[in-house]
């Protein structure tokens, strides 16, 4: 018979070996691909250009806390990637956020905002200067 410690010791192990499996899969669903907390695939990499070309941290606070706006670390926890596009496209005008429809970066980026914001929603992503997983 094995002594108690070496049972727990090999239940725990156990555990933490399926814990990390586990979290593992679910990265592979994940829109964006991060390594290092700040260095991301290029679609990623383009949602945080237009996160910033578009100024939207005037509203949702550089790290996406929230200030006038909503955080959207909090928000993306809840909201689906089509509730996503409809609110960047059509805003939210009765609560201040502009549509941003007309804006042909977001129309060609929301879905890597959405990764990007994703990302930082999950604790995944840094905040701060992003960088390209691949140097080019």
């Amino acid at each position: 018979m094995k002594p108690l410690y070496k049972l727990l010791a090999a239940s725990a192990f156990a555990v933490l070996a399926t814990a990390s499996v586990s979290a593992q899969d679910a990265g592979a669903d994940a829109p964006y691909k991060v390594v290092e907390g700040n260095k991301v695939d290029a679609d990623t990499l383009k949602g945080w250009k237009t996160w910033r070309a578009l100024a939207c941290e005037r509203c949702h606070g550089a790290q996406q806390e929230g200030l006038v706006g909503p955080s959207l670390v909090e928000s993306l926890k809840r909201l689906t990637k089509t509730e996503f596009q409809t609110t960047v496209m059509n805003g939210r005008i009765e609560k201040g956020m502009p549509n941003f429809s007309g804006s042909q970066q977001m129309v060609d980026n929301w879905q890597n905002l959405y990764a990007y914001l994703k990302g930082r929603s999950d604790g995944k992503i840094q905040p701060g200067n992003l960088k390209p997983m691949d140097p080019q």
